[in-house]
């Protein structure tokens, strides 16, 4: 692993115009990492405790936001419309 390392440092300090590329690339899997790991975590639909809250759907309040961008939408006015189970 440490050759190839290597190479990417020759080739970087051979062609300096790489960096950029190198440096969007790390940026957008990075970004990317981040979304998928707050989607597996915040989302409603993933159950990771299948034996104390099997359906975490039916938890959430009805004013509670968890979609990551909301155009136009306050969800501190929203109304319970739908039944307990």
């Amino acid at each position: 692993m440490s050759s190839l390392l290597g190479v990417v440092r020759k080739q970087l300090r051979s062609h300096p115009a790489l960096i950029p590329l190198f440096i969007f690339i790390g940026g957008g899997a990075t970004m990317s990492m981040l979304y998928l790991s707050r989607l597996a975590l915040k989302n409603p639909d993933v159950s990771w405790d299948r034996k104390n809250n099997p359906e975490p759907w039916n938890k959430m309040e009805p004013n509670q936001q968890y979609k990551l961008f909301a155009v136009n939408m306050d969800y501190s006015k929203l109304k319970k419309d739908r039944p307990d189970f």
